[in-house]
């Protein structure tokens, strides 16, 4: 078993390598269907099969607050930590999702400690589901569905547009 320390505590190496989506892919399947897009991926052949990646390291105009058209879902791993207001890009997405659409976040956990801004540079939030949720709701999503934390400190929440 393949491990790294941070500040005394051990946790898989594979967190340190991205890719995460990989834990949320089969879940996000069951979820998100027509056209979609995945936003954040880093790489195309780590997004969501059958979505449009959107990611800055792709040779485009399109990013978090620039999509090309509405949309069936978001689905979207790892990636709304490092946006600089997220709030902003939520609600832009709330627009891009017709009615009826899915908005499926995997984010990382506060339990991986490396992942907290403090400690790790690229990231500017560190969210719970439970932050998520409250804001799903105040936004007027339904049948918001979210997981526990899972092996890769990290959980899903998912909420269905009205």
């Amino acid at each position: 078993m393949k491990l790294i320390e941070f500040k005394g505590k051990k946790y898989p190496e594979f967190q340190s390598k991205g890719n995460g989506s990989k834990f949320s892919i089969p879940f996000a399947q069951e979820f998100c269907e027509g056209f979609g897009y995945d936003i954040g991926p880093k790489k195309i052949e780590w997004s969501l099969p059958g979505s449009f990646p959107i990611d800055l390291d792709f040779d485009d105009e399109y990013h978090a607050l620039n999509l090309p058209k509405k949309c069936n879902y978001i689905y979207s791993s790892h990636c709304l930590e490092h946006v600089d207001n997220w709030v902003e890009v939520m609600d832009y997405w709330y627009e891009m999702i017709e009615s009826n659409g899915i908005l499926f976040l995997y984010l990382p956990d506060y339990s991986q400690e490396y992942w907290r801004p403090w400690n790790n540079k690229k990231h500017r939030h560190i969210f719970s589901s439970e932050i998520i949720k409250d804001y799903m709701i105040q936004k007027g999503y339904i049948n918001i569905y979210s997981s526990g934390i899972d092996l890769n400190n990290s959980f899903m929440v998912v909420g269905q547009k009205i």
